[in-house]
């Protein structure tokens, strides 16, 4: 299993997680996340602005299936400027379902 965790710009939730589910990714966790890449922020003017709004969208993920949701994320995620994002995939050993005590996915 393969846990993806992807950054991405809060305006492109709805065609990000679109993509997911129009392929049957429906199993998620998001959350509002604060911060900033090489761009270190953003420059409006005389103000700098070091941490900005960000989306962490969390999916684990059979082995299998990890490039496909690599690919939908960044579909979804694309808009060609900097600040668009990154995803992190990490090795997960188990899993279990707290209700049945099952493991896996």
């Amino acid at each position: 299993m393969k846990m993806i965790r992807a950054i991405i710009r809060p305006e492109r939730e709805s065609e990000t997680l679109a993509c997911l589910e129009a392929k049957g990714f429906y199993a998620m966790t998001k959350a509002p996340v604060l911060g900033r890449g090489r761009q270190r922020g953003i420059q409006v003017g005389a103000v700098s602005y070091d941490e900005l709004a960000k989306l962490m969208v969390i999916l684990v993920v059979e082995d299998a299936e990890c490039d496909q949701v690599t690919a939908l994320i960044e579909e979804g995620a694309h808009t060609g400027h900097p600040g668009d994002g990154k995803i992190f995939i990490q090795h997960v050993l188990e899993a279990h379902t707290v209700r049945t005590g099952k493991a896996g996915l």
